[in-house]
């Protein structure tokens, strides 16, 4: 049986090296290359065209979420399963929607990563049990679906995570490189978006709706 070919991107060269390692040590998969910029992934995807590519979004400058738009373009065959350190729905919503066909946690263990990797090489869709836990309290629960986040871009739902974190906008600014005229600019967007009167009701919103 051939093995899954598969292809890491993660700007850190500890987790490349790690996961390497780990997937090379199972007979089922290959790694047949690893990339710490949006350059070298889609050169390398364009190359070989992975079975399965295993997308950091927390790429930079590039995210992984313009990377997976890049390599879909150019490898359209290849299955794009995202990694994130990010729980809320909306990322997993947001990559499901450009194509990806999984979407996994960092803080998933290995099983369910290779789960992850078995149901989306067969052309099955994969979320990983935190996030799908996430959306199956808020249908329990019945929340209502507005203000809804998938309508803001992808740097607002960043700020909304570092909002969710606690920092403030001036480390928000520091955090993403860029000024706080353009956090605050960014804030007042979302508030907007979401009709929502001030931050503490988008941060109310976001903890009661687990996003």
């Amino acid at each position: 049986m051939d093995k899954i070919s598969i292809l890491l991107v993660d700007d850190h060269k500890l987790i490349r090296d790690s996961w390497s390692y780990i997937l090379n040590s199972d007979s089922r998969f290959q790694v047949i290359g690893t990339a710490g910029t949006a350059d070298e992934a889609v050169s390398i995807a364009k190359g070989k065209h992975p079975k399965i590519v295993l997308m950091d979004l927390n790429m930079t400058p590039v995210s992984g979420f313009d990377i997976t738009k890049l390599i879909r373009r150019h490898s359209p065959a290849s299955n794009i399963i995202g990694v994130s350190m990010h729980t809320m729905p909306v990322y997993a919503k947001k990559m499901m929607q450009l194509g990806a066909m999984g979407y996994v946690t960092k803080n998933s263990s290995k099983e369910e990563m290779i789960s992850a990797i078995m149901e989306v090489s067969h052309g099955r869709k994969y979320v990983c049990d935190e996030v799908k836990n996430i959306l199956a309290e808020q249908e329990l629960e019945d929340r209502p679906a507005h203000p809804d986040m998938n309508i803001l871009t992808q740097r607002e739902i960043d700020i909304v995570q570092l909002i969710k974190e606690g920092l403030s906008s001036r480390e928000i600014a520091e955090k993403l490189e860029i000024s706080l005229k353009t956090v605050e600019v960014h804030r007042y967007n979302i508030l907007k978006k979401m009709n929502l009167k001030n931050t503490a009701a988008l941060v109310n919103f976001i903890n009661t709706h687990g996003a």
